[in-house]
């Protein structure tokens, strides 16, 4: 109940920011449901599929504008190289904040 009640949250919170008006809100309400059901159990293939879903203008990094949830409060810790933004390995670094 709690991870529906923070996905339900995290959308409603992007739909009021003026910097993701475009955004395919489909889109993020699948991220965001795939990213409450990741779990120290989750495959690097979930990742991937996160990874996609987050990166919403497809230039292969997620930026922190684009990131939301658990990515978004983990950023900092996730971005390793400290380039402001995130690469699929740098995401895959969430499975092991899940453990």
């Amino acid at each position: 109940m709690k991870k529906i009640v923070l996905s339900l949250t995290v959308i409603i919170t992007m739909f009021s920011c003026n910097s993701v008006k475009n955004v395919n809100t489909s889109t993020v309400a699948d991220a965001a449901t795939l990213l409450s059901s990741l779990s120290s159990n989750s495959t690097v293939q979930q990742i991937t599929s996160l990874f996609a879903l987050l990166d919403t203008n497809k230039d292969e990094a997620i930026s922190s504008t684009e990131a939301i949830g658990t990515v978004a409060d983990n950023f900092n810790v996730l971005d390793t190289d400290n380039n402001s933004s995130l690469n699929l390995n740098e995401l895959t670094g969430l499975l092991a904040l899940l453990k």
